[in-house]
């Protein structure tokens, strides 16, 4: 499920600014636009320092690494413990962990290592539509379908590469994808 500008899990290459092609069945076009977003969000880590990837940009407390971080924590519990149904107990809670000692290198690869157990959950799916085995919600009996998933991340990684875009801006002054 791939296009001309994207592999499984992002662009090919961080400098294609074009987003995934136009003509696609729905699973490539879903799973295409969430790696569009993926690599934005990890492209804007790139050439930043521990300390200042660990820096809050805005009051919340909100930093680059807390970001990658949280997004790696929200693929794992949407796709695996949620659609999947894989793991123990509660969804995992590790963004609220202190970033103390915190590096690019280790939150960039946990974080492309969760993408990989996203996709291979994506691609063993029979289809979009199917429920998936419990929910991060306590209320719905029913887990969302893979789709619903596909959506909720393409927004979730959307909005907090937005975040990423702006925090970048005001550590270095770099704009763009």
């Amino acid at each position: 499920m791939t296009d001309t500008n994207t592999g499984p899990t992002g662009p090919a290459e961080l400098s294609d600014l074009r987003p995934p092609s136009l003509n696609a069945d729905e699973p490539t076009t879903l799973l295409s636009f969430l790696g569009y977003l993926r690599a934005a969000v990890i492209a804007k880590l790139d050439g930043v320092g521990d300390e200042d990837a660990r820096r809050p940009g805005v009051a919340s407390g909100t930093s680059l690494l807390w970001l990658v971080r949280h997004l790696a924590v929200v693929e794992d519990n949407w796709f695996t413990w949620a659609y999947r149904g894989e793991g123990e107990g509660e969804p995992s809670e590790a963004d609220e962990l202190p970033l103390d000692g915190a590096t690019v290198a280790a939150e960039v690869a946990a974080y492309r290592a969760a993408i990989e157990r996203s996709d291979a959950v994506a691609a063993a799916a029979p289809d979009l539509d199917r429920p998936g085995a419990r929910s991060l919600r306590p209320d719905d009996t029913e887990g969302p379908s893979l789709r619903w998933v596909l959506v909720h991340m393409i927004e979730e990684t959307g909005r907090h590469a937005g975040h990423a875009d702006i925090i970048r801006e005001q550590l270095d002054g770099a704009v763009g994808r």
